[in-house]
């Protein structure tokens, strides 16, 4: 019985040609159990946290911590009005400004003329909000017992 093999080998000649024409049209079936591919999507920036910073000891330092969740890491930028023009240390204590822990958990950079730009790598804005933490600038790297401003990150 040659004719079947002779009729089949047409219809795979007409299904190899019909593959390489230039209008192929492709489609996909989809299980309907199949779960959707994941789709990326860019987090928008979190709300920076402004954290007002009280003068204390009668420094008449005051201003704010703007505290900004940059990916993995915390960006703080202090800004201080009547700040003298030399170095200042800064960092963030556990406790509050009421009940500080004097040993910092993370150093910032000296505020110079008011201000001071901190990127803390792998910091989590909300590993440190919620009460239990502050910044702390305090009057120079030789007074470090002497706060002149402070705010607690609520």
């Amino acid at each position: 019985m040659k004719t079947p093999r002779i009729v089949l080998a047409a219809i795979g000649l007409l299904a190899i040609a019909g593959c390489s024409s230039s209008q192929s049209t492709q489609t996909a079936s989809v299980s309907p159990t199949a779960k959707p591919a994941a789709v990326a999507v860019k987090a928008s920036p979190a709300k920076p946290v402004v954290v007002t910073l009280n003068a204390e000891n009668g420094s008449k330092e005051s201003g704010t911590a703007t505290l900004t969740q940059m990916g993995a890491n915390l960006q703080v930028k202090i800004a201080l009005k009547n700040a003298p023009k030399t170095a200042q240390p800064a960092h963030i204590h556990p406790g509050t400004c009421a009940k500080l822990n004097p040993v910092p958990k993370y150093p910032l950079a000296n505020v110079v003329g008011g201000a001071s730009t901190t990127l803390l790598k792998n910091v989590a804005l909300s590993a440190i909000s919620g009460g239990k933490f502050a910044v702390n600038v305090h009057k120079s790297a030789s007074d470090l017992k002497d706060y002149v401003s402070c705010g607690n990150i609520k």
